[in-house]
This record gives structure tokens, C-alpha cells and sequence, in this order.
């Protein structure tokens, strides 16, 4: 697999990244903050911030950020060997999200509170992104690496999730079962990429990634087969 493909992978397998901006209050220095995130059909990460939280300030001011997403291990050892990305980019506010926004709240169901608030979606345009494998394993690499290969699964998504969970159930929680050793009562598909597919297992999010590249919902659905 390429380092672009692995770097979009790495992100699609995280919700949550330290989106660093350029401070307003503090001319020139950095700003961290935790943010949740999902990726959108050419994998940018997309982010669901309040007017009023410092980061939107920044962005306001000055559109150029970073967001770092690391592996967290649970099982400890050196954190400085476990895999990260950084992506650096410009974030725009998004006018009409439509899709983004159903895709955002399918992975973040609490945010629907926030709709009628001012909060507000941004799309982060990729400039160039840091990939960290390991000790030693370090690339810089371009935005056309790491962006998807030409596909139609964002404009199936909403049809093979519906179809998948209406019909599909005990499949799911097979999935779980077989691919993550987990026994889930309730298994739901949230997204699906040309990448992989994402499970809300009871409380939690699995992710299940294809062998290759999918492009279609013909290929879609070859991919789900092979997963069991």
C-alpha cells in the first residue's frame, strides 16, 4: 500500500485529532485544541466548531492549521514509536453541508443538539500531510498521495447503510465477531469509504478496512461479502 493510502487509512480510523491554529490573541504562536472529526468523500477532514471557541477565532483570522491523529495504545510502551499523522492545511466554512453534515452526526449523534447554535461545519483543505510510522518510518507526502482514488461510494453511502442495516443486522454483528472478537447486541453501519466501513458496535465504532480500493456499490458489496 502506498503512504498516501496508509496516511487515509490511519485518519479514517480515528475520531478524534489536536487541531493546532494560529493564535489571534497571542500574534504568531500556536493554538491546541481537541477535535472530533470525520472525513468527507476526497477524505478531507471535516470539523463542527462553535463561533465562539477560540480555534473558529484563529480560523477566522488565519486559515492555516495542522491536525495531528495519533495511534493510541492502550497497551502503553514508547508513544514516540506509535503512528501518527500530521496534515496541514487551509479550513473553510462550509455553506451548505448537506450530506457532510448527516455523515458528521451519523459519527457525532450528540451534535445534533448543536445545530440550532452557532455552531458552524469546516472542510480542511490538505496542503501537504507528515506521515510517522515508527521510529525511523518518517515522509513527508503530497496532498495527491493522500487523496482517494476517483470513486461514487459518497453518492451510495446513505443507500448501502440503509440497506445494510435494514437487511444486514446479524451480518454486522458477524463482523464484529469474527473481524474485532466482539459480541455486540446491536451493530449499525455509520460510514462506509472506498477504504473501509465503520460500525457503531453498541457503545463503541469499529472499523473494518477492504483489501483495495473500492470505487462502486458493485465493489461495495463484493468487499462487505469478503469481510466475513
Amino acid at each position: 500500500m502506498s503512504l498516501g493510502g496508509e496516511a487515509r487509512r490511519h485518519l479514517r480510523a480515528h475520531r478524534y485529532g489536536v487541531l493546532s491554529t494560529i493564535s489571534r490573541a497571542l500574534e504568531g504562536y500556536p493554538f491546541g485544541s481537541v477535535t472530533p472529526f470525520v472525513l468527507d468523500a476526497q477524505a478531507r477532514p471535516v470539523i463542527f466548531a462553535s463561533r465562539l471557541a477560540e480555534h473558529t477565532r484563529n480560523i477566522s483570522a488565519d486559515p492555516r492549521l495542522s491536525l495531528l491523529v495519533h495511534a493510541h495504545s492502550e497497551a502503553g510502551g514508547d508513544v514516540q514509536a506509535q503512528a501518527r499523522v500530521t496534515l496541514m492545511g487551509k479550513a473553510c466554512a462550509i455553506e451548505h453541508a448537506g450530506d457532510i453534515s448527516e455523515r458528521y452526526l451519523r459519527y457525532f449523534p450528540a451534535a445534533r443538539d448543536y445545530l440550532e447554535l452557532d455552531f458552524d461545519f469546516y472542510r480542511i483543505e490538505p496542503a501537504t500531510l507528515r506521515v510517522v510510522a515508527g521510529f525511523g518510518k518518517i515522509h513527508w507526502i503530497s496532498r495527491e498521495a493522500y487523496s482517494p482514488p476517483a470513486n461514487a461510494l459518497a453518492e451510495d453511502e446513505n443507500e448501502i447503510i440503509a440497506h445494510m442495516n435494514r437487511n444486514h443486522a446479524q451480518s454486522l454483528r458477524d463482523y464484529c465477531r469474527f473481524q474485532h472478537q466482539r459480541a455486540v447486541e446491536a451493530a449499525e453501519m455509520i460510514g462506509i469509504d472506498c477504504d473501509g466501513f465503520d460500525v457503531r458496535a453498541d457503545a463503541g465504532i469499529l472499523r473494518f478496512e477492504f483489501e483495495s480500493c473500492v470505487t462502486d456499490a458493485a465493489q461495495a458489496r463484493a468487499a462487505l461479502l469478503s469481510v466475513l
